[in-house]
């Protein structure tokens, strides 16, 4: 894993902190004056219906969108509008709800190129092969990225996410598609990495994934904030039954 930075906030204080995030479309507002806080050493789950804001919210903080305004601290230090590739290094990975294969690429070869993030070739192949070992996909490593069964595309998308040696990673539906059954082999390399002091955002579609999994929920709505709490306390929320399933109507 990365070394930790001087300002390495301890377990329990904010190790991301998003303030008054804002995107804008011409006169869509796709993210609207978000602000919430992840910390060391946490699960925090993020749901919300489709069109909610979910993945733009996570493109505007790994850098691969710029917000209209607000502002993203990563480990105490302000990290908005830098490249993706500079927030990877500080130690901030993400998946994407689309698996980005390299059809031309073995799997192997696809985790070392996350890998020499940090390292050169030779310890990047290394450092590939313990986690294609330790993510289960070692016996497929000659494999092109594109023959992998959706479960393994999700599993591909952790490794990568691993080779960067992140302090936090930020997972877009890694379990959509899956039966519950196929989310339990992600989900145990999410609590694995977890219980090393890998903190995490999962956005996740499938409650009962998010409820055994995530110690706190916010709630997306038309890009805004509608809710935040334990599982238990989202669960009871009106804003979050209006969200899923429309406004109540009295027989």
């Amino acid at each position: 894993m990365i070394a930790a930075p001087s300002n390495m906030p301890r377990d329990g204080s904010p190790i991301l902190e998003v303030d008054s995030l804002t995107r804008q479309f011409g006169g869509l507002v796709a993210v609207n004056d978000v602000s919430f806080s992840v910390r060391k050493g946490e699960i925090l789950g993020i749901i919300g219906p489709n069109g909610a804001g979910k993945t733009t919210l996570f493109s505007l903080i790994s850098g691969f969108m710029k917000p209209t305004k607000g502002e993203v601290r990563f480990c105490g230090e302000r990290i908005t509008g830098l490249t993706p590739n500079r927030i990877a290094e500080k130690g901030l990975a993400r998946s994407f709800q689309i698996t980005q294969a390299f059809g031309n690429m073995t799997i192997r070869d696809t985790v070392t190129a996350a890998s020499l993030l940090r390292r050169p070739l030779i310890e990047a192949q290394q450092h590939a092969d313990s986690i294609l070992d330790e993510t289960g996909l070692w016996k497929k490593r000659n494999e092109f990225s594109t023959s992998l069964s959706p479960q393994d595309q999700k599993l591909l998308e952790v490794a990568k996410c691993l080779a960067t040696d992140p302090l936090l990673i930020l997972l877009d539906e890694v379990m959509a598609g899956l039966t519950l059954a196929e989310a339990e082999v992600p989900l145990a390399i999410v609590r694995l990495l977890h219980a090393r002091g890998i903190s995490f955002v999962l956005i996740e579609h499938v409650m009962p994934i998010v409820m055994k999994t995530a110690e706190r929920i916010i709630v997306l709505n038309f890009g805004q904030k509608v809710g935040e709490g334990t599982p238990e306390e989202i669960v009871r929320l009106k804003d979050v039954k209006d969200a899923y399933f429309g406004e109540e109507v009295d027989a």
